[in-house]
């Protein structure tokens, strides 16, 4: 059972609202080390970083780097490879979905999106969080 305050995470969205969301839901859970990239490209800047975040949140569809693109040099890069990832998508689209499992994505979260169901789909990737 992982402390909430434990779990570096990386907020992808190039939508300020939804990172603020994101970011809101994050704190309520008891997360307090988070950090921001407006696009998958600065999120993958933020990933090679010298402590990288333990879970990434990502947007799917973004300018330059899309959260499918993030996902895919995510788990391609051996240091960062088993990273915890949550696609977060407008759409409940099942392909979508489908793609995002098979390149790896641990969980998607469908925005709009209460607390209650950003716990669970992180509860699902890491257990039950103290």
């Amino acid at each position: 059972m992982p402390a909430a305050a434990s779990i570096k995470v990386l907020v992808v969205d190039d939508q300020q609202t939804i990172r603020s969301l994101v970011r809101g839901g994050l704190q309520q859970l008891g997360f307090n080390n988070i950090v921001e990239a407006g696009d998958g490209e600065e999120g993958l800047m933020a990933m090679l970083g010298p402590v990288p975040p333990k879970l990434i949140i990502s947007d799917f569809n973004m300018p330059k780097l899309d959260g499918l693109g993030l996902l895919r040099s995510v788990r391609a890069h051996e240091p960062i490879k088993n990273t915890a990832f949550i696609m977060l998508t407008g759409r409940a689209d099942s392909d979508l979905v489908k793609r995002a499992a098979q390149f790896g994505a641990n969980n998607y979260l469908v925005k709009p999106f209460t607390v209650a169901t950003l716990k669970g789909k992180i509860e699902a990737v890491f257990g039950a969080l103290t």
